[in-house]
């Protein structure tokens, strides 16, 4: 949406977290586009005021008008809607407006043709030298081009795969990986200032269960007669961990209370724990920036404090002997319970003064956090005690609720490794599946979205393997250039004037020109998905140019503008993939 300065704000723009998208009339985040969108958006303008003057419609104050990119080419490369809009207000039909702007509307070099369609839009055609100022300013930016400061540098911190520390990561903390990176990289070049944090659960019930598991294995490892408890974790690695506690210690801790031997095994095993969740992420391309343990916030007493200033924001009230939250108050569906009748808070406190570290102690102005499908009833109670503190949460912490994941080979259901035969894992996906397919496939769809990830296709070298089909496109952007250069000595020469002809040029050039807005409004819609489809649209309008627009042979005035539409698209694959950290190779 464009928005005049006379015009009325609409919703979104009224929000700290998207920027204003125009100030006093001017553009804040300049690109291809949005220069091109403001062009348009003044001279519609100008041709109104001119109408005014002439006295051909109405001086009314306009609502908000768009001047967007049509899916379809054969209804221009701009539209705008501005007759639709205003119609009621000018008392008039809107196609009769459109025909009164277009009439008026003087074209620059920037428009080639205006037509009326439909019930009133009204279609621009672009010139084929917008197209040459379009493709110069991608080679210009070159591995800059798509950044922004759409973000005006705001402060936001991604927490995401936060992986319960007592076992391996699962097939949901690896498209919590893909997602939450993906979506990091992304806000940085839209102009964020991003940090990574990953939430060890080191404290809680969970903890209790793991010394619990541990203690009886380790003494089932020295031959105690000792059954696991249905509750307790059953997997291998706890198994291992025992017996190589046993390899170090023997029997000493069977000598001492069973509460000193979980604390020995926890102190043992946890580390190993983080430190191999670390691994698994590094060789995933996730490095974070800080890993925020909870234990800290018990050692710290933030949790006593956060309580603390519950009660003192009057929210709160005891009832059965425990203190509860007035979280219905923000429109939660129940009041929540904060420390239980015993004296014990609830895990929902930790996690409050979790979110309120973040946002008011570190001070970031937004919060996202990447949470599993079981976590809907999490989002109103979180905000609802933010509200409590005084944090404006709707709006500073943003949740991602992620849909499972369904690993299928032959169209059927695979839960064990192939290689190993063990349940499969972060790692033991990876063992089977490139990292580059990995990243790819978990953000080809959107979060909200269940996705069933194909590990045939992951692995295929075909043009139906979505990752494989982009890497091809850009090897064969180098490969195009590299051959130009040896057999025909051509090389680019950013002097000369690139005039564009066919179509298939215009359709692929369109799609470079409106990278910055895409990674703007993923941004904005906390959506990486956006990303994935752009640049595997951009490779097909690619091959679709590559078959139909020859280079070799052609004379220069033809050469010189493919070379260049084609070095561009390379910079543009090259920026994509660096922002989903999937590789770019310059030849398969």
């Amino acid at each position: 949406m464009v928005e005049a300065s006379f015009f009325r704000v609409s919703e979104l723009d009224r929000l700290e977290f998207m920027p204003r998208l125009w100030r006093k009339g001017m553009v804040r985040r300049m690109n291809i586009t949005g220069k091109a969108k403001q062009q348009i958006t003044e001279m519609v303008l100008a041709a109104l005021g001119r109408l005014v003057s002439k006295g051909e419609i109405a001086g009314e104050a306009l609502p908000a008008f768009s001047v967007e990119m049509p899916a379809n080419p054969s209804n221009g490369d701009f539209s705008c809607n501005v007759a639709l809009v205003s119609a009621k207000l000018l008392k008039l039909p809107p196609r009769k407006i459109a025909e009164l702007i277009a009439d008026e509307i003087e074209m620059p070099d920037l428009i080639r043709k205006v037509e009326i369609a439909g019930p009133g839009f009204i279609n621009l055609f672009i010139s084929a030298k917008w197209y040459e100022q379009a493709v110069n300013a991608i080679l210009d930016k070159s591995e800059d081009y798509g950044k922004s400061d759409f973000g005006q540098g705001k402060r936001v911190l991604v927490e995401f795969v936060s992986a319960n520390p007592t076992g391996p990561m699962h097939i949901g903390n690896a498209r919590g990986g893909a997602l939450g990176d993906c979506l990091a990289s992304l806000m940085e070049a839209a102009g964020y200032k991003v940090e990574r944090e990953f939430y060890v659960n080191d404290a809680g019930n969970q903890i209790e269960k793991f010394g619990m598991s541990l203690d009886v294995r380790y003494r089932q490892e020295l031959g105690e007669e000792v059954e696991i408890p249905e509750e307790a974790y059953q997997g291998e690695d706890i198994v291992e961990h025992a017996r190589n506690f046993v390899s170090l210690h023997g029997d000493k801790y069977l000598k001492v209370s069973q509460e000193e031997r979980k604390a020995a095994l926890v102190e043992y095993a946890l580390p190993l724990n983080v430190q191999a969740l670390e691994t698994d992420l590094e060789k995933y391309r996730i490095t974070y920036n800080t890993w925020f343990r909870e234990s800290a916030l018990h050692d710290s007493d933030a949790v006593g404090r956060i309580v603390e200033k519950l009660v003192q924001s009057g929210k709160t009230f005891e009832q059965d002997g425990a203190l509860w939250l007035k979280t219905t108050d923000f429109g939660d569906e129940k009041d929540r319970v904060l420390v239980r009748s015993n004296g014990v808070p609830t895990y929902f406190v930790p996690d409050i003064a979790y979110h309120y570290n973040k946002l008011a102690e570190r001070n970031f102005d937004i919060a996202i956090d990447i949470l599993g499908a079981d976590h809907h009833g999490y989002i109103p109670r979180m905000n609802a005690a933010l509200s409590a503190l005084g944090i404006d949460a709707p709006l500073r912490l943003k949740m991602l609720i992620m849909q499972m994941v369904r690993l299928v080979r032959a169209g059927e259901t695979v839960k064990l490794s192939k290689r190993s035969g063990k349940a499969i894992t972060l790692s033991t996906l990876l063992d089977e599946v490139p990292v580059d397919a990995a990243r790819f496939f978990f953000n080809l769809r959107d979060a909200d979205t269940h996705l069933d990830f194909d590990l045939d296709l992951a692995i295929s070298e075909t043009a139906q393997n979505p990752v494989y089909y982009v890497q091809y496109a850009h090897a064969r952007t180098c490969n195009i250039i590299k051959r130009l250069a040896e057999e025909e000595n051509l090389v680019l020469n950013r002097d000369f004037d690139f005039e564009f002809t066919h179509e298939a040029e215009f359709a692929l050039l369109r799609k470079l020109s409106t990278l910055t807005e895409e990674i703007n409004e993923a941004a904005r819609s906390l959506e990486p998905s956006r990303l994935t489809r752009y640049i595997t649209e951009t490779a097909q309008l690619f091959h679709a140019f590559y078959e139909k627009c020859k280079i070799k042979g052609q004379e220069e005035a033809v050469q010189q503008p493919r070379l260049a539409l084609v070095t561009a698209t390379g910079i543009v694959f090259r920026n994509i993939l660096g922002i989903m950290k999937v590789d770019a190779p310059e030849r398969m």
